[in-house]
């Protein structure tokens, strides 16, 4: 048996797209094992990976259709459920992500985004996120910094471009367009503080404290307060009588 080893691509350099890259992306949705609200999305969703969290998450891939970066790949990940809430009570990062799948929608089928029309609304009903999975529409690419130094930087999806924009239509018909940059300089270390020296410190007896198993569990504070407070938030929810039968119109045109 021979392994054909020419109809791959060369190996990556590892460079990163460049910051404000306009392209035809490809989503794909990387199942996470928890079951959403709809029944196509049975084992879609990725839970959170912080303690006490009860966010979950769309695992997206991104991949470049065509033109310089063609098959190049980045990941984000869009809550759906749960997290800080608003004052109505509502998830603001599913209310975030679902603006997000909307542009989607309406840069993948060509959709002004004020057509409110019949045919128009029909569009943009899913029966489920899963239907997201293989949609192409045209994005702008950013570079976003990692606040830590220590890890790498990573391509993000800056923007969805839709078909009111002038560089929607250039990147549809193929046009090469010029690179807009969003990236924003990384957040600077804040300066060490100068240590005052030890003879003019006094030192206070530390108060003592009780054993953790003598506080009662009520009381207890978790180890790691996750940054969105765990309040659940189901999806979304197609009214009956306008619930799709089959596939999304990129899937069925």
């Amino acid at each position: 048996m021979t392994f054909d080893m020419n109809d791959v691509a060369p190996q990556q350099s590892g460079d990163l797209i460049p910051d404000g890259t306009f392209a035809k992306v490809t989503m794909s949705i990387r199942k996470g094992g928890t079951d959403g609200m709809s029944e196509v999305d049975r084992g879609l969703l990725k839970p959170s990976n912080q303690p006490g969290s009860d966010v979950l998450m769309v695992d997206a891939e991104f991949t470049v259709a065509e033109g310089r970066f063609a098959r190049r790949k980045f990941w984000q990940n869009f809550t759906v459920q749960g997290g800080k809430l608003d004052e109505q009570g509502q998830s603001i990062g599913w209310k975030i992500s679902k603006s997000q799948f909307r542009a989607m929608i309406d840069s993948a089928l060509g959709l002004n985004p004020e057509d409110m029309s019949e045919g128009a609304k029909a569009k943009r009903m899913l029966r489920g996120l899963a239907d997201l999975d293989g949609i192409t529409f045209v994005a702008k690419i950013q570079i976003e910094a990692n606040r830590n130094p220590a890890y790498k930087d990573a391509n993000k999806l800056d923007h969805v471009v839709l078909p009111t924009a002038p560089e929607w239509q250039k990147v549809m018909s193929g046009e090469a367009v010029p690179t807009q940059p969003s990236q924003k300089p990384r957040p600077a270390a804040a300066p060490a503080q100068p240590a005052a020296p030890a003879w003019g410190q006094s030192q206070p007896a530390a108060a003592p404290t009780a054993p953790a198993w003598t506080t009662p569990a009520s009381t207890q504070q978790p180890a790691t307060q996750p940054t969105q407070a765990p309040q659940p938030e189901s999806g979304p929810q197609p009214s009956h009588g306008s619930q799709p039968s089959q596939g999304p119109a990129w899937l069925n045109p």
